[in-house]
């Protein structure tokens, strides 16, 4: 769960985060940029190529809410990074999750995994969990002194299934860690952590694209939306992402970029929200929340390693306040992660939602009018 701010424990205001264990919680400002901004957000960032303008987007439904999802104890809860899981299945991985009567209610988990037995994208309905009557935390996670277990990526190779989850403090990352499953997600096996610092702490918040070239590309940043970060780009062989040592970074040295050089940013650096990497139609996607401005954004290009420096930026999610949404506005998005089965030209993507106790949920939506890679 991101809302726009929070109490920390040593009683600090801080910047996008949990709330405070439900034993001490209390609903907190929830004035996030995107109830604060307006609709007809201009694109880009410095350094970045502006897109045009002709991309749409409409909501196409509710993933969770108390009528959705509430069956299985999940009634509020946020996220859902969609993953195709081996039995053809789409598992939704989601952040911190509540029973009760609203954000802050009891039986916090995190993660969560929500299922559709139909993966098609036009088709996606809730209709399981992973614990069956109650969906429940996916791996231990006691919120012991506010932490929380929150995923940042969900992918799919051959049969096995890897989840990726940041630890800590809300926005204090102490360490990562990286998690399989052989059964569809329905148990998960520990294999390995990153300490929270490594890279200046750009190596936080990981998406994983799989490509076909038998590589693992990960990009990452940091999980701090108060913080200004680069992208770093890493890639490992698709047996190995649960080896440390395995992950080689690309980066500019000498005069050229390579892999094995010191990671580099691949992007003008800014605050980040979410992000998601995903190898799609013969190439790749890029999606993320932007924090200034604020919306939800897209590049789409053709290799992993191609220049985001000069790819056009397209907005897909704009913000707007509560009862003025349409179309692609969106009050207080966060969130956008890519749905497995979708593509450049009909692009369906998860989306976050939180601005009071009630109206926090997953949502579906789709955008039209992307403009394809350049060759």
């Amino acid at each position: 769960m991101h809302e726009p701010h929070r109490f920390r424990p040593d009683g600090r205001t801080g910047g996008p985060g949990r709330p405070r264990p439900p034993s001490r919680r209390s609903l907190l400002r929830s004035a996030a940029a995107g109830v604060l901004a307006s609709a007809g957000i201009v694109t880009g960032a410095p350094g970045a190529v502006a897109a045009t303008s002709r991309v749409t987007g409409s909501k196409v439904r509710d993933l969770s809410g108390p009528a959705l999802t509430g069956r299985f104890a999940a009634p509020w809860t946020d996220l859902g990074i969609p993953v195709r899981c081996p039995d053809g299945s789409m598992l939704f991985v989601c952040g911190d999750t509540f029973d009760g009567g609203g954000v802050g209610g009891p039986d916090w988990r995190s993660p969560v995994g929500l299922r559709s037995s139909n993966a098609a994208p036009g088709s996606l309905v809730v209709d399981g969990a992973v614990g069956g009557s109650r969906a429940v935390g996916l791996v231990p996670e006691g919120h012991a002194g506010g932490t929380t277990a929150i995923p940042s990526d969900v992918f799919t190779v051959g049969p096995t299934m890897y989840m990726h989850l940041m630890r800590g403090v809300i926005h204090e990352t102490h360490h990562t860690d990286f998690w399989r499953s052989d059964d569809n997600g329905e148990t998960w096996q520990y294999l390995c952590q990153w300490p929270g610092g490594l890279h200046g702490g750009q190596f936080q918040q990981k998406t994983y694209a799989v490509a076909d070239d038998g590589y693992l590309y990960v990009l990452s940043t940091a999980f701090d939306r108060d913080v200004t970060s680069g992208l770093l780009l890493h890639r490992v062989r698709q047996d190995a992402p649960g080896d440390p040592a395995a992950y080689e970074p690309w980066g500019y040295a000498g005069g050229a970029w390579a892999w094995g050089n010191p990671p580099t940013t691949v992007t003008s650096p800014r605050r980040w929200g979410e992000i998601c990497f995903r190898a799609m139609g013969g190439g790749y996607a890029l999606t993320w929340l932007n924090m200034s401005p604020l919306d939800i954004r897209a590049q789409i290009f053709t290799t992993p390693a191609s220049d985001l420096f000069t790819t056009a930026e397209q907005t897909m999610i704009v913000p707007t306040v509560p009862g003025r949404e349409t179309g692609n506005a969106v009050a207080s998005p966060y969130g956008g992660f890519i749905v497995p089965g979708s593509g450049v030209d009909d692009l369906h993507i998860v989306v976050s939602q939180w601005y009071d106790a009630q109206n926090y949920r997953v949502m579906q939506y789709r955008v039209n009018g992307l403009d394809g890679p350049v060759h």
